[in-house]
């Protein structure tokens, strides 16, 4: 889903603006507070669907055979963590079975070179969100919507 939230007709200096027209950043990470809490990366109830004992025995049997390198396989700098890496069947359930919201692209800002104190117009983000296995996409288009 393409989610893209326009304020102005121009950027404006934020030191004329900021504080009186809203900055579209804070409006897109409120509306994606709404499916994806960005305290703990948990979508909303709305999207959640049981996780049936087989996968759970599932979890534990694949976790049984990997340990650590289901996330330590992957190259992640110093200092940062995998999701639930103290957890290792809910984080195969997260991956398998449970919603995942990711942002994989936007719009509107300039480079960090290139950027300075303006207020842009507009913020666009493009939203990835992989639903359960036993979801029905019609019903999560519409939460999501």
């Amino acid at each position: 889903m393409d989610l893209t939230v326009q304020v102005g007709n121009a950027g404006y200096h934020s030191g004329e603006t900021g504080g009186v027209v809203p900055e579209t950043f804070r409006i897109i990470r409120k509306l994606i507070d709404r499916l994806d809490s960005s305290e703990d990366g948990r979508v909303c109830d709305e999207l959640q669907y049981e996780v049936p004992q087989w996968k759970r025995e599932e979890a534990e049997k694949m976790v049984a055979l990997s340990g650590d390198m289901m996330y330590k396989k992957y190259g992640i700098v110093d200092g940062a963590k995998c999701c639930k890496q103290e957890d290792l069947v809910n984080m195969y359930l997260d991956n398998q079975w449970r919603p995942n919201l990711s942002v994989t692209g936007a719009d509107g800002f300039p480079p960090i070179a290139m950027a300075g104190n303006v207020v842009r117009a507009s913020t666009g983000v493009r939203l990835s969100m992989r639903l359960s296995p036993a979801a029905d996409p019609i019903k999560c288009k519409e939460v999501i919507e």
